[in-house]
């Protein structure tokens, strides 16, 4: 009896050690080939200074289908990992469509805070049918709310690749909310204006969507006309400067003002258009209209750089579509035609900026060549190998679309579209006669980054009864393409000290079950799952009977 308590004393013993141990010294192991469940430096400190709790509600809960199913999985452990960080983290799970009777009042008002459904189809032991999820987080402190996108759409992706994006975006995600929700001192940004930039209202939807992040003001060039010192003393108080399409010629006073703030340090986005051609002007003038080089008086200003954006439209046969309306009055129809002047671009996924985007409409792009000095250049975007490069003067007709392309001309592809430039920037006026006199003026800076597109309308929204929509979305075609989110990595990795951007780059790859063998299979697996452990279980009845007769017979 006492050889037979003492084993049972001694592991309930270990067991309360074990357990007095776990409760002061808790850890948790990820045993994951790819570490996905490991937060990144960058991530953790985003939550390091919450001393009030956080409250993440999830919208991802009730009868799910097996790829938000498992995206509902890896959302719930990622914030495990989180909460095991701090403490302040709380999140639970909801599924806002639950009741029946409210569904569509629901649906409406979680539209109307920005929250987008998806709408997925749904095949099952050969049955089809369409479900209704909002895949979306909801993170709040402080009186403050930020909206956590959980489903990385793209475009031709499959489930698995879609729901992989998704999981492998999740970390970057949530630790961009938590940053964001925690900002108490925000970084400065400067809309260009004064040389014809795009109107405020056709930037919009980009200014709300970084007002989280950032504090927007505005800077006139005008003024260095008559107090460029002035200027760049306004200039400087801010951390980046955002160029959008300018129409008008730099000055050379205008352009030197913008190099000493480029060498001091100040970061900058050049959305540029080195062509004059619009849609609008196919339209208005009976579909066809010149397409004119633009002469901004940039082109010594970024030679010194490192790049020369040329004068030339890509004509690429990877392209966004346009909509024509045909016939009159309550016959016309609208149909999408091809465009290829319009290029549709995707990116090669190799830095934090262009990983994981959805393709990006470009609207009569023009080529970038880097050419050869110190500075880094980093192509993030490029057209496609089907392209080919038109130079200006052109004349541009809606006829091309009745045209099929002769694709074998189509081989000058590749071409750069965004560029990055990084490196210590020398001033494109130096050993120059200077246009101005500038106090502290400098001919070498110091390290900087600067991103070039040779595209406008790459930030341009679209306008429905006088209200922006959102970034990216054509109205024509009811397409979404990625523009928003790549200039916000771009606006972030300028900006972002800490390398919060960086987790972009974790790669995560998560195993799926083959469906088709699924349903090829389905007997067998269920027999094996099912009648296997019944067997087994019998036969160990059969054979502990029959050793048992052997030995006491009976």
């Amino acid at each position: 009896m006492k050889k037979t308590i003492f084993p049972i004393a001694a592991a309930f013993v270990i067991l309360l050690v074990l357990n007095f141990i776990s409760g002061w010294a808790y850890t948790r192991f990820d045993l994951t080939e790819d570490h996905r469940y490991t937060l990144s430096e960058e991530a953790i400190e985003t939550i390091e200074a919450f001393d009030h709790p956080v409250i993440v509600d999830v919208l991802l809960d009730g009868n799910l289908p097996p790829e938000f199913l498992k995206l509902k999985t890896e959302t719930r452990q990622l914030l495990e990992e989180f909460a095991s960080k701090n403490r302040n983290i709380k999140f639970s799970f909801t599924n806002p469509l639950e009741d029946a009777t409210t569904i569509d009042g629901t649906i409406t008002d979680l539209q109307a805070l920005g929250l987008t459904p998806a709408q997925i189809t749904v095949e099952e032991n050969g049955k089809t049918s369409q479900e209704i999820v909002f895949p979306w987080a909801m993170v709040n402190y402080n009186n403050k709310t930020v909206k956590v996108p959980l489903l990385k759409n793209k475009l031709g992706a499959t489930t698995e690749e879609r729901t992989n994006n998704s999981i492998q975006h999740l970390e970057y995600a949530f630790a961009d909310a938590f940053a964001k929700i925690s900002i108490t001192k925000k970084k400065q940004i400067a809309v260009l204006k004064g040389n014809g930039e795009l109107a405020d209202m056709y930037i919009a939807d980009f200014l709300t969507s970084i007002k989280d992040y950032y504090n927007i003001g505005a800077i006139t060039l005008d003024s260095v006309a008559t107090n460029p010192q002035k200027t760049l003393e306004q200039l400087n108080k801010y951390d980046l400067a955002l160029i959008a399409k300018p129409t008008e010629a730099f000055t050379e006073a205008e352009k030197y003002v913008l190099d000493q703030y480029i060498v001091g340090g100040g970061k900058s986005m050049w959305l540029i258009d080195q062509v004059q051609m619009e849609l609008d002007s196919l339209f208005n003038e009976n579909g066809a209209a010149m397409a004119l080089p633009r002469d901004l008086n940039l082109t010594d200003f970024f030679f010194k750089y490192g790049i020369r954006i040329n004068p030339n439209l890509i004509d690429d046969l990877y392209f966004t579509q346009i909509v024509l309306a045909s016939g009159e009055g309550n016959s016309s129809e609208y149909n999408p035609v091809p465009w290829y002047y319009n290029p549709m671009v995707f990116s090669k996924n190799d830095h934090p900026i262009n990983n994981n985007l959805e393709a990006i409409r470009f609207q009569f792009a023009n080529s970038i060549d880097t050419l050869a000095n110190k500075n880094k250049k980093t192509v993030l975007l490029a057209s496609s190998p089907l392209s080919k490069l038109e130079g200006t003067p052109k004349q541009i007709s809606l006829d091309i679309i009745n045209t099929p392309p002769q694709k074998e001309t189509y081989n000058k592809g590749n071409n750069p579209l965004a560029v990055l430039l990084s490196g210590v920037f020398s001033s494109a006026f130096a050993n120059r006669i200077k246009p101005v006199e500038l106090k502290g003026a400098v001919d070498q800076g110091v390290q900087n980054q600067m991103l070039v597109v040779s595209d406008g309308d790459i930030i341009r929204n679209q306008i429905r009864n006088n209200r922006p929509l959102e970034l990216g979305y054509d109205k024509w075609t009811n397409n979404y393409y990625g523009n928003k989110e790549f200039l916000i990595n771009a606006l972030n990795y300028l900006l972002d000290e800490k390398g919060l951007i960086n987790i972009r780059n974790k790669k995560v790859a998560v195993p799926f079950l083959d469906s088709n063998r699924i349903t090829d299979q389905k007997t067998k697996w269920q027999l094996i799952n099912i009648g296997l452990p019944v067997g087994l279980i019998l036969l160990f009845g059969v054979v502990f009977r029959y050793f048992r007769k052997r030995k006491y017979g009976a």
